[in-house]
């Protein structure tokens, strides 16, 4: 028997017929992708698989649908610093003067009152004096907390300057926010700055906005309230 021939005769059973129907160049062989497939030339991408090259497409269209998802929250993120207090969160005059337009026009629409509260803390400068301004931030960021609590999601809060606050009620009369903010304050009064023993209280006056005026009119009533309760001795509320 000529040698060669055993060699080449290894089993009497004949060849699996799949080898025969599957060529060699298409077994299927994973690969990781490739992000330099994004910069080749177009020349090399017709030379690429199909898959690969949409698979790299399919890529770049996420990569790119992420970068705007960034963007967005990014300028999301700006837009809400740029209206807001950085001590106590609430709502800067900008942030406030875009929140009072919406709800006076509003308001002026459906015809229901505005309510406008403005609030200073009594005694500020004395609690800086004696205990520091560090103590001073913390009574004003526990203002707004109660405030916060306390408030509905429609209402609008603005730290309008130093330890002046400014609160929008829409659709409230005149009764219903003055019962709330003398709440408010009895709410404030009973608790302590954190890390003292000392309680604060507020003066507080409260307006309804007349159709016929403006925002600035309305606050300006609203703080002669609030000049009122201070000469009245303080820690109450005033409906002007």
């Amino acid at each position: 028997m000529n040698r060669n021939a055993s060699q080449l005769v290894q089993s009497n059973r004949p060849a699996s017929r799949r080898l025969h129907r599957r060529p060699a160049h298409s077994v299927g062989v994973p690969y990781a992708f490739d992000a330099n497939v994004l910069s080749c030339t177009p020349a090399t991408v017709v030379g690429l698989p199909q898959s690969m090259v949409r698979e790299a497409g399919m890529f770049e269209l996420l990569a790119a649908e992420m970068r705007i998802a960034e963007l967005e929250a990014e300028l999301a993120e700006a837009r809400d610093a740029a209206c807001t207090d950085p001590l106590t969160g609430a709502l800067n005059r900008r942030g406030f003067d875009n929140a009072s337009r919406r709800e006076l026009s509003r308001a002026r629409r459906s015809g229901a009152p505005l309510a406008l509260v403005h609030v200073d803390l009594d005694d500020f400068k004395q609690v800086n004096d004696t205990f520091g301004h560090q103590v001073g931030d913390r009574a004003l960021c526990q203002l707004v907390s109660v405030l916060q609590r306390s408030m509905r999601p429609s209402d609008v809060l603005c730290r309008f300057g130093g330890e002046e606050f400014v609160l929008m009620f829409p659709e409230t009369s005149l009764q219903s926010a003055t019962k709330a903010v003398a709440r408010f304050l009895r709410e404030f009064s009973a608790q302590t700055i954190p890390g003292t023993r000392r309680s604060m209280t507020f003066s507080a006056g409260v307006v309804v906005a007349r159709p016929d005026e403006s925002l600035e009119d309305a606050i300006q009533r609203a703080d002669a309230a609030t000049y009122a309760a201070k000469s009245a001795g303080k820690n109450c509320v005033v409906a002007g």
